[in-house]
């Protein structure tokens, strides 16, 4: 029997470096074609870490929301948690069977149905013959594609790879399921239904890990946030903190989001509650503005 504070998912000192110059094979005719590009193979690569020294645990059952800004490292350590990308230091272990969406299209063929592709994700995601077959046509009705279904998936939209491919991951009966922002592609009613099926899944004690850029998302359905930053969690715990600090953090570093931030204060008509050195991080505090 399992426990629900049986850790699901663990992270040791995960890093994650990639370099900015990769070494790329050459030919003799490109020292008088490409003389610069050669020049600069012969410079020492540059190293990025996209991760450094993450740390943490996911309980069986938890719904985590994972935020950050655009680079700090919330796609990378997806692909490290799935086992598509190796980390360069550090150790990950999974318990349990995991699905993941995590870019559209992603292990599609385009010119196979939308039925064959379900069934054949189903089959690889570890579902054995019979039981992938069983599903098919209860994957099919969630996602809302039975007339088109039998189209070959050149022909579909995102917003139809999406359905789809959602689909597919929330019917394998995963123990842990991994999303990242795709599902912002979806309509508001699909993106709703999403969220119900979330809840169920909870309720069968399945674990979410969720990468979202949407605060509203991460308060209402997450129980635990993960604030990343520079390849580095520099906050996890309740979500509505971890959603403030983001913010906060968004409106200090850009000049355009402050004055969307002030304007929807005065549209409040609270804008007499934040004062400018909050806004500008002078105050050295770091805290929030939650109303």
């Amino acid at each position: 029997m399992h426990s629900d504070n049986e850790l699901m998912v663990r992270l040791e000192g995960v890093s994650k470096r990639y370099y900015l110059n990769p070494k790329r094979p050459w030919q003799l005719r490109d020292l008088v074609t490409r003389p610069r590009a050669l020049l600069r193979q012969l410079r020492p690569r540059e190293p990025f870490w996209a991760l450094r020294d993450v740390t943490l645990g996911i309980r069986r059952g938890e719904i985590v929301g994972i935020i950050g800004p655009n680079g700090s490292g919330k796609s990378t350590l997806l692909r490290i948690l799935v086992g598509i990308s190796p980390p360069t230091t550090g150790t990950v272990s999974i318990c349990g069977r995991f699905a993941a969406l995590l870019e559209l299209g992603a292990g599609f063929h385009p010119q196979a149905t939308g039925r064959e592709n379900a069934y054949l994700n189903a089959l690889f995601m570890g579902l054995p013959k019979s039981e992938a077959k069983a599903k098919v046509p209860e994957i099919i009705e969630f996602s809302g594609l039975q007339q088109f279904a039998d189209q070959p998936m050149r022909t579909y939209s995102s917003g139809m790879y999406l359905r789809l491919g959602f689909s597919v991951a929330v019917h394998v009966q995963p123990e842990i399921l991994v999303i990242d922002e795709v599902l912002a592609v979806g309509d508001a009613d699909f993106q709703e239904k999403c969220f119900e099926h979330f809840a169920r899944l909870k309720e069968s004690s399945t674990t979410i890990v969720l990468v979202t850029h949407s605060v509203g998302t991460l308060k209402d359905f997450a129980d635990r946030a993960i604030l990343l930053d520079h390849g580095r969690v520099v906050r996890d715990g309740d979500p509505a903190d971890v959603a403030d600090e983001y913010v906060l953090s968004r409106v200090q570093a850009s000049p355009v989001a402050r004055r969307v931030f002030q304007r929807a204060l005065e549209e409040r008509g609270i804008a007499a509650t934040v004062s400018t050195e909050e806004l500008d991080g002078s105050n050295g505090s770091g805290g929030s503005t939650r109303q």
